[in-house]
């Protein structure tokens, strides 16, 4: 049973192409030229219901343009796509009544008034009765630790505060589907920790099917078992967390507290030296050389104390993606 399905989605914008200076005006004036840009192409992927999906890839690589038409807000170029049974750009109000989209740098509620008017125009456009409403709010309000701030003007409020108030307003009809771009974008590392909780507690109350794109990958590794990738477009993982790492993470980090300070000169023959700060050491290895360079570094240095761990999540995402453009520009 699926809640979301993606059969080979694209979307390609058209846009006109002028050149600089006066003439290039008057040719874009008189004799328009346009080009394709396709921002997604073939993409497919399935999601079942309450499961919390990572959605990952660089700047400009398709991910807002993929929720736009998973919520209805653009049409797609080709391909199917359904969530919640609809077909989202007929944008029918059965379907919006399922879903919400809460993008980190848009706002909804009203500057200038209480979060509280901003949530009752809610209700109303939603159509729940004052009871409800009463009910919903105080529910999300308790969840969100955010007492009595829905009384204050929005613009009074901290930026961690407007980030759970926009939250309580795009979950107040109870959607199943939750589409959240960026969500803790520019937030403390509190508010994050909050949001993330937020979040969990939500899709295990109400068993919500949750599409997350972020950037910061604490986010992701709260949240996600299971992970999206796409690159210029395309869709190139689609998995669990894990097995993303196991398969594009070949190194180990190893970190050594040794009893006496060694020159980086003679700790290069063990593996690329990531940090040196007095008596500590970090080290990447590759897995296939770790045992026998562990062997080596406790026999020829006075260890203190090794831990091996995995590179962090951001480190691997990082190389993935650098290792992709390095692909594509040796290949023009």
């Amino acid at each position: 049973m699926t809640i979301i399905q993606c059969q080979a989605l694209s979307k390609v914008y058209t846009v006109s192409d002028k050149a600089s200076g006066l003439k290039g005006t008057l040719d874009h004036f008189w004799r328009r030229k346009y080009r394709q840009i396709p921002a997604v192409q073939d993409v497919s992927f399935e999601i079942r219901p309450g499961e919390v999906v990572g959605f990952l890839g660089p700047n400009g690589a398709g991910k807002t343009t993929t929720l736009k038409m998973l919520t209805g807000l653009i049409h797609p170029t080709a391909g199917h796509l359904t969530v919640a049974g609809q077909i989202p750009y007929q944008r029918r109000p059965s379907f919006l009544k399922q879903i919400t989209l809460v993008m980190g740098q848009k706002q909804q509620l009203i500057w200038d008034l209480p979060a509280w008017d901003s949530l009752r125009i809610n209700a109303a456009v939603y159509e729940l009765s004052e009871r409800e409403c009463l009910q919903r709010v105080g529910e999300l309000a308790e969840m969100l630790d955010l007492g009595d701030k829905l009384r204050q003007p929005v613009r009074k409020l901290s930026l961690g505060e407007r980030m759970k108030a926009e939250l309580l307003a795009a979950l107040l009809h109870r959607p199943q589907i939750l589409f959240l771009d960026e969500p803790t974008l520019g937030l403390d590392v509190n508010a994050q920790m909050s949001v993330r909780a937020f979040l969990k507690t939500y899709n295990e109350h109400f068993q919500a099917t949750i599409l997350l794109t972020s950037h910061y990958m604490a986010d992701i590794t709260a949240l996600c078992e299971r992970v999206l990738l796409i690159h210029q477009g395309e869709l190139i993982y689609d998995g669990q967390l894990d097995d993303l790492l196991d398969k594009f993470s070949p190194y180990r980090q190893v970190k050594l507290e040794l009893n006496q300070s060694v020159p980086a000169s003679e700790l290069q023959q063990f593996g690329d030296i990531e940090a040196v700060q007095e008596r500590d050491v970090r080290l990447i290895v590759r897995r296939e050389h770790l045992t026998e360079t562990v062997s080596k570094i406790l026999a020829q240095l006075d260890v203190c104390d090794l831990t091996i761990t995995d590179p962090p999540i951001e480190e691997v995402i990082g190389r993935v993606f650098l290792s992709l453009d390095q692909t594509h520009a040796a290949s023009q």
